[in-house]
């Protein structure tokens, strides 16, 4: 039987209680920087440090940094911690306007909205007031200006009521190429007993354009090409509706293309 070094009991006192110190210390420790870290907890949630410094929004071009800090309903007195994101996207998507948004919080006091509107498509002019009609068929009343627009086509001679037509003119709109939708100034709304949807376009070239609601974008998307094709600098009438036909505004007679 091999001798070992046989430690006694006395000695390895000294060294247990060594241990138990350093074991309460440690806890000890633990317990003082839970207990500091709860403190600056609540001394944090309940001071002005978690109230809202900032808010940052981009992808606005309707509405002003101002219009959507008033629509967010977030101010300088707003607890960080009770914004309550999707509920907050969704109070701005009920505006009209907005088509989406994403909220994001970034400690310890910066909130960030990211939009994303519905397209301005038009205006509706009423009452000498030009309403901003958007790409779904929302008009936004709160948005009317007085001076004339020269950034999106003008939609004249309709009434409010016509719901279902203002919604008509904004599809198809969406549905144009750029070009052909920056070269119409004007739309007015002329329905006949044959045809509901029809509308008389006034073009930045002089041109006007009969055509119907319910293939307009379809038919329009031929615009550029059958401007080429007349090869001729007079302006005139372009129907539209079944085929294609050229009247020059000093013209008797109608050229088919």
């Amino acid at each position: 039987m091999d001798k070992g070094k046989v430690v006694s009991l006395e000695d390895r006192i000294p060294k247990l209680k060594e241990q138990r110190r350093k074991k309460a210390n440690r806890r000890l420790i633990f317990l003082l920087l839970l207990f500091f870290l709860i403190i600056v907890c609540v001394i944090y949630f309940q001071s002005p440090l978690s109230h809202v410094k900032n808010i940052e929004i981009t992808g606005n071009h309707l509405y002003t940094y101002e219009d959507l800090e008033k629509m967010s309903g977030i101010n300088s007195n707003t607890n960080i911690w009770t914004i309550k994101k999707d509920k907050l996207a969704e109070k701005l998507k009920d505006s009209g306007g907005i088509k989406s948004a994403k909220i994001s919080i970034a400690i310890p006091n910066t909130v960030h909205i990211d939009v994303k509107e519905y397209r301005k498509i038009a205006y509706f002019e009423v009452n000498n007031q030009f309403i901003p009609l958007l790409e779904n068929g929302d008009m936004l009343h709160d948005r009317a200006m007085t001076n004339s627009p020269y950034d999106a086509p003008i939609i004249k001679d309709m009434k409010s009521e016509d719901e279902r037509v203002i919604t008509k003119i904004g599809e198809e709109l969406s549905n144009l190429s750029a070009e052909v939708y920056n070269a119409i100034s004007e739309i007015r709304y002329t329905p006949k007993n044959t045809d509901k949807w029809h509308v008389t376009i006034y073009m930045n070239d002089g041109n006007q354009v009969l055509a119907s609601l319910s293939s307009f974008s379809d038919k329009m998307k031929h615009y550029p090409s059958i401007i080429a094709q007349l090869n001729t600098d007079k302006k005139g009438v372009i129907d539209l509706e079944v085929g294609s036909y050229f009247k020059a505004f000093d013209s008797e007679g109608e050229k088919e293309e």
